[in-house]
This record gives structure tokens, sequence and C-alpha cells, in this order.
């Protein structure tokens, strides 16, 4: 073999050689996920039973792989087609082959944080926080219309949604529904403190009391300074044997969100959640009340008023009263401004 042939044979290997060297570097470690000109971070989510291929077929629908050859390549290699495992995983801008696949074969998913707050309806409950989950709306509604499941956590199945204290959690995806509801009770006994329990039972209440009528407090004013003399007002009432008089709850019992103004026909639907009929408080909560709220009530301001009303300037307050004379001046105010408002039902 000449020189010239033997410069020329290891040239060419050298050069086959450094060509391979550098495919495989892109394959396992140059960027290959999410490089659609995007910068956040995707949640591949990986339901039970799924496979290699419909895995393939989220990642290319969402436009979120740039060389599908040079991903199933290595996919192989590592056997993740025979190794798919269920959860949510999140997948980072410019990843490469080799890290997004070693998480996904593990099956290191990431926890996502959830959040719910002021929802009215448990069916609202049920349906929004169910399906952020892999078990979805209705595994969650069968557990909580469940009375034994709720008497588990010392609920009806009324009041079984003031286990759920509004507030961002971090839960897995494929976390289970019994699970879900453990956690949440976990939450619940660490919000009730000795500290709040002895306070709900200075004020002659009970803990789902308490959170019934913060409900009632959050429904009415979303002011954190004013919340503690609203909640002053329904315990006067309560202690007085007073009807609570409550809009939101008739409002609640109307199941009619959009109403503004109340019309005296309304305030005689027949409903336990009617405070205008029925003496004392409703039968569950109208919302998922604050963990701030609940506190509102537990510190009640102490004061002598028994009736409050919209400010009429709509500053976002209430005008308080002690004796009805007053709030029947301060509530035709009222009456009037929302009138020139054209604000009629």
């Amino acid at each position: 073999m000449s020189r010239n042939l033997q410069i020329g044979l290891f040239l060419t290997v050298s050069i086959l050689l450094t060509t391979f060297t550098f495919y495989f570097w892109q394959v396992f470690r140059s960027p290959n996920l999410l490089v659609q000109d995007n910068d956040k971070t995707f949640a591949l989510l990986i339901p039970k039973g799924a496979t290699f291929e419909s895995v393939m077929d989220t990642l290319k629908t969402h436009k979120v792989i740039n060389d599908e050859t040079s991903f199933r390549f290595l996919a192989k290699m590592m056997k993740y087609p025979e190794r798919v495992k269920e959860g949510r995983y999140e997948i980072k801008p410019k990843m490469g082959n080799r890290e997004a696949l070693v998480k996904l074969r593990s099956g290191s998913q990431d926890a996502m944080p959830v959040t719910f707050n002021s929802m009215r309806q448990k069916s609202d409950l049920i349906q929004r926080l169910g399906s952020k989950f892999e078990f979805g709306p209705d595994a969650l509604g069968k557990l909580l219309n469940d009375p034994a499941t709720c008497q588990k956590f010392g609920f009806d199945t009324t009041t079984i949604v003031c286990l759920f204290l509004p507030n961002t959690y971090e839960f897995f995806w494929t976390i289970k529904p019994e699970a879900l509801l453990e956690r949440m009770g976990s939450e619940y006994k660490k919000f009730w403190t000795p500290e709040r329990q002895a306070k709900a039972k200075a004020l002659g209440l009970s803990q789902t009391q308490t959170q019934i009528l913060a409900s009632i407090v959050a429904a009415e004013t979303n002011k954190r300074d004013e919340q503690p003399r609203v909640a002053g007002v329904y315990l006067n009432r309560l202690k007085r044997g007073i009807k609570l008089e409550a809009d939101p709850t008739v409002i609640f019992a109307l199941r009619d969100f959009t109403i503004r103004r109340l019309l005296n026909k309304q305030l005689t639907v027949d409903s336990p959640y009617n405070t205008y009929r029925y003496a004392g408080l409703p039968p569950g909560p109208i919302n998922l009340p604050a963990p701030g709220t609940i506190d509102a009530v537990l510190n009640a301001e102490q004061h002598d008023y028994l009736y409050f009303v919209v400010n009429a300037s709509f500053n976002g307050y209430h005008t308080f009263s002690k004796t009805l004379a007053e709030h029947l001046a301060n509530a035709r105010l009222y009456q009037q401004a929302l009138t020139r408002m054209q604000i009629m039902k």
C-alpha cells in the first residue's frame, strides 16, 4: 500500500470517526427539546398504560421535539420504549435527549403546584380540583359524596368541603384521590392548632361552624381590615338569636351568582341556606374561605353593631349601625345609589 493511499485511508477513517463522534455527541448531549422558539417549561403528562408512540405523539403535537430521529435512536438504545412510566415530567428548554430520557425512564416525575381558592359550590371544587389530576373529577366526586369517607374526616357530604383550605400545595399528578384527601386532612389538622380551637370554643362555635361563618364573611367583604368587624356583627346576631339575614346566603340558595341586587321576592326562597327564613348558620359553607378570613372570625371585633350595608359611595366598605332605624336609613341610601346606577337585579 502506497504512502499516499495510507494517508488517504487514515484521513477517511479520521473524518468518519470524527463525524460519528460528533453525531453521537449530538444524540446524547445536544439540546433537542423545546427548541421551537420556546423558553417555557413543558409539562409532559404520561397516563397509565401509555406507549412510547403515544409519548412521541404528544411531543410532536406540542412541537417540543426538534430531531425525532435522534430521540428515537437513543430511546431504543436506552430501552425506554419498554419502560414507559406514567407521570408528569417537566421538559425544560434546550434539554438534551439523554437528560430527558433518563428522567422519563426512571419515572422521576415533577410535583406540580395546585392552587384553589374561593370556589362557591362543591361541584366547582370537584370539577376544578379533580381535573388537575390523572384520576379526574369523577373519582374525587365519588369520595366527596360518600358519607363514610366524609365521616372519616369528621364531616358529612355537605361540610366535607371544609377540609379544603385554600392555598397553594404541591402534588404529584399521579396521586390517588384517597391520598389527596389524606394530605388535605393533614393540612387541616396543622391549621387547626390548639390556639385556634380554643378561640372557636370561646365563641361558642365548632371548627366547621367557624368556617361556615367565615364563608359568609368572605362573601360579604374582601377587605381584610373589615372582615373582623363583619364577623363581629354576625356573632352578635347569633348570640342574641337574631336571624343572620345575610344576602350572600340567599344568592347561594338561588345558585345565581350574577345577582347584584336582591329583590324582596327572592328573600323568600325556601332553602336551609336562606338566613332570612331560617335562624342560625346554614348547613354548610357558601364558598371556601381563606385561612386569613377564618382567623378574622376567630379574632372578631367586639362591638355592639347588629347591622351593616354596602357603603353608598361604593368604596368597597360597609356602613355599620347598632339600631334598625339607623340601618334602614343607610340601606335606603344604598338602594338609591343602586337605582341611580341602574342596577336593578
